[in-house]
């Protein structure tokens, strides 16, 4: 059963992944209707909402889940810190993945309304910090929670302690996962106070 839910899992992440990689792929080949569609008027409001709700929620589910694992692994409880992980990982493949999907388009249809992206400089940036975060997610998170999930359903119900290779990568977790949140924190802080800074497209001129 252990690994039956592992391969659901990796199956939610990549089908994420291959809905993000189809968009790209779309606004890449179809850009002016992409555009087009992000800009329509009635879109705004809805965008902005849902933009706002999306950020907010991957934020708050990001922090409660670093708080989380590290209240686990402080308890010593084997049973507590398989329950906590299992929940938060759980929550990151069918929560958090559709949750980036939707900040993105709604962060793109605003910011289509607002002007040319690239050339807003706390809008530009806030869009690039957010890229590194999923990025660093893509690239460090998900391989490590794979693993950790791997070594999971390796272990027998008569272990009374956790492997030294599994609590490392559970240690391990807290690093990534403010590697993924501290971009976040300086995108809510250019989102709300927009400060005068240089455009990404003037970066190289």
């Amino acid at each position: 059963m252990k690994t039956i839910s592992i391969m659901k899992t990796k199956y939610v992440l990549v089908g994420f992944l291959a809905i993000m990689a189809g968009m790209i792929g779309f606004a890449i080949v179809f850009q002016e209707a992409f555009i087009a569609l992000l800009k329509h008027p009635a879109m705004y409001s809805h965008a902005r909402f849902l933009h706002i709700a999306a950020v907010t929620l991957f934020f708050a589910n990001a922090v409660v889940g670093i708080l989380w694992e590290q209240r686990s692994l402080a308890s010593g409880s084997k049973e507590v810190i398989l329950h906590t992980y299992n929940t938060v990982a759980f929550l990151d493949s069918r929560f958090s993945s559709p949750l980036i999907i939707l900040s993105v388009l709604g962060g793109l249809s605003l910011s289509f309304n607002i002007g040319d992206l690239w050339q807003i400089g706390w809008l530009s940036v806030s869009f690039l910090l957010f890229l590194l975060s999923g990025i660093f997610w893509i690239v460090s998170d998900i391989p490590t929670q794979y693993k950790i999930k791997q070594l999971i359903s390796s272990l027998k119900p008569g272990d009374q302690t956790l492997p030294d290779e599994l609590n490392r990568l559970l240690k391990l977790r807290l690093w990534i996962s403010m590697a993924g949140v501290v971009p976040l924190v300086i995108v809510f802080i250019l989102m709300v106070y927009k400060p005068e800074i240089t455009a990404v497209a003037d970066w190289l001129r």
